[in-house]
Protein backbone atom coordinates (compact mmCIF):
# COMPACT_ATOMS: atom_id res chain seq x y z
CA UNK A 1 0.00 0.00 0.00
CA UNK A 2 2.57 2.55 1.07
CA UNK A 3 5.37 3.49 -1.24
CA UNK A 4 8.86 3.57 0.21
CA UNK A 5 11.03 6.51 -0.72
CA UNK A 6 14.66 6.77 0.20
CA UNK A 7 16.96 9.72 -0.22
CA UNK A 8 19.12 7.65 -2.57
CA UNK A 9 16.14 6.80 -4.77
CA UNK A 10 15.21 10.47 -4.89
CA UNK A 11 18.72 11.48 -5.95
CA UNK A 12 18.70 8.83 -8.69
CA UNK A 13 15.36 10.11 -9.93
CA UNK A 14 16.54 13.71 -9.84
CA UNK A 15 19.55 12.71 -11.93
CA UNK A 16 17.21 11.36 -14.58
CA UNK A 17 15.51 14.73 -15.03
CA UNK A 18 17.19 17.57 -16.83
CA UNK A 19 15.07 20.42 -15.48
CA UNK A 20 14.72 21.59 -11.91
CA UNK A 21 10.94 21.90 -12.33
CA UNK A 22 10.62 18.18 -13.00
CA UNK A 23 12.72 17.38 -9.92
CA UNK A 24 10.61 19.70 -7.79
CA UNK A 25 7.45 18.08 -9.14
CA UNK A 26 8.79 14.63 -8.23
CA UNK A 27 9.65 15.79 -4.73
CA UNK A 28 6.22 17.38 -4.33
CA UNK A 29 4.58 14.15 -5.48
CA UNK A 30 6.58 12.19 -2.91
CA UNK A 31 5.66 14.54 -0.07
CA UNK A 32 2.01 14.59 -1.12
CA UNK A 33 1.90 10.80 -1.22
CA UNK A 34 3.51 10.52 2.21
CA UNK A 35 1.18 13.16 3.66
CA UNK A 36 -1.97 11.54 2.28
CA UNK A 37 -0.90 8.09 3.48
CA UNK A 38 -0.28 9.46 6.97
CA UNK A 39 -3.71 11.15 7.03
CA UNK A 40 -5.31 7.89 5.89
CA UNK A 41 -3.57 5.90 8.62
CA UNK A 42 -4.53 8.42 11.30
CA UNK A 43 -8.18 8.36 10.21
CA UNK A 44 -8.19 4.56 10.24
CA UNK A 45 -6.68 4.56 13.75
CA UNK A 46 -9.47 6.83 15.00
CA UNK A 47 -12.07 4.66 13.28
CA UNK A 48 -10.60 1.50 14.83
CA UNK A 49 -10.64 3.06 18.30
CA UNK A 50 -14.33 3.84 17.85
CA UNK A 51 -15.02 0.29 16.61
CA UNK A 52 -13.14 -1.16 19.58
CA UNK A 53 -15.19 0.95 21.99
CA UNK A 54 -18.39 -0.21 20.30
CA UNK A 55 -17.26 -3.85 20.46
CA UNK A 56 -16.51 -3.46 24.17
CA UNK A 57 -19.91 -1.87 24.79
CA UNK A 58 -21.60 -4.75 22.96
CA UNK A 59 -19.31 -7.35 24.60
CA UNK A 60 -18.35 -8.64 21.14
CA UNK A 61 -15.04 -10.42 21.73
CA UNK A 62 -14.52 -11.44 18.11
CA UNK A 63 -14.93 -7.89 16.81
CA UNK A 64 -12.79 -6.53 19.65
CA UNK A 65 -9.88 -8.88 18.86
CA UNK A 66 -10.17 -8.24 15.12
CA UNK A 67 -10.11 -4.44 15.49
CA UNK A 68 -7.48 -4.49 18.24
CA UNK A 69 -5.15 -6.61 16.10
CA UNK A 70 -5.58 -4.28 13.13
CA UNK A 71 -4.96 -1.26 15.35
CA UNK A 72 -1.77 -2.82 16.74
CA UNK A 73 -0.50 -3.65 13.25
CA UNK A 74 -1.25 -0.16 12.02
CA UNK A 75 0.45 1.49 14.99
CA UNK A 76 3.51 -0.76 14.57
CA UNK A 77 3.78 0.19 10.91
CA UNK A 78 3.96 3.87 11.88
CA UNK A 79 6.94 3.32 14.17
Amino acid sequence: MDKYYSYTDFLKAVGQYQHANESEKLLNDIYLDLFLNRIQRMQRIEELKHLIDTALDERDQVAFHKFAMELNELQESIK
